[in-house]
């Protein structure tokens, strides 16, 4: 608690700093004894129930976010070797389907199948969907190009997306990047959520943008649109 004031000394609560000033401010805050992630919280002025105002989509960061991803891949025979080669942790067909519907198996973070799988994979909605595991085309994780979509998912791909209160929650970096690199993320994923606008959004876009690490205090940043 003595710890948490002392960071919280060093941040004007009422204050929206610059990009490269609020990165600063999170990086130093990072004081814990492992390497904090730093994530980017953001509220938008959307109305998530409407079909028409969703937020959705994936970007690379160019520096990563310094987690090493398990990646399955289910696929039928002729794409297995492609998938093996493209680096992925786990490969199958329908008896992977089967291991997680027995085993209740989740041992990734990230599932891509091709097209044609798609109705084998939906045996396991119910499972794969409350956990963010599920494949969705708009995430680039139903695909023929299998190769790219491990790559993607090993090399720093964040998906983003509309929560209930309408916000966008996402994992930036590693406070051991610096700041320099954590605000070339931070660029690359605000540029695609900005890019994402509904055309049926009003008024204010990014209503609130703060940066923070695992451990760490929120720091606003000044960009309002």
């Amino acid at each position: 608690m003595k710890n948490y004031k002392v960071k919280a000394e060093k941040v004007d609560s009422t204050k929206a700093y610059e990009v490269a000033d609020a990165m600063k401010l999170v990086v130093e805050n990072a004081t814990a004894k492992f390497d904090e992630s730093i994530e980017l919280h953001v509220r938008l002025g959307v109305d998530g129930r409407q079909a028409d105002q969703q937020v959705r989509g994936t970007v690379v960061l160019p520096n990563g976010t310094g987690k090493t991803l398990k990646v399955l891949v289910i696929c039928k025979p002729d794409k297995q070797d492609e998938a093996k080669k493209a680096g992925a942790d786990h490969v199958g067909a329908e008896d992977i389907v089967t291991k997680i519907t027995s085993q209740n198996w989740l041992d990734f973070d990230v599932c891509i199948t091709t097209p044609d799988m798609m109705g084998v994979v939906g045996r396991v909605a119910k499972i794969l969907g409350p956990k963010g595991l599920m494949p969705n085309p708009k995430s680039g994780t139903v695909t023929t190009d299998i190769k790219k979509a491990v790559a993607d998912a090993k090399g720093g791909k964040v998906e983003y997306r509309l929560d209930k209160g309408n916000n966008v929650h996402c994992l930036i970096g590693k406070a051991s990047f610096g700041a320099d690199k954590l605000v070339e993320n931070y660029n690359a994923l605000i540029a695609a959520i900005i890019k994402a606008k509904p055309s049926a959004a009003k008024g204010t876009y990014l209503k609130n943008v703060v940066l923070t690490s695992t451990m760490g205090v929120g720091v606003k940043v000044n960009q309002i649109i």
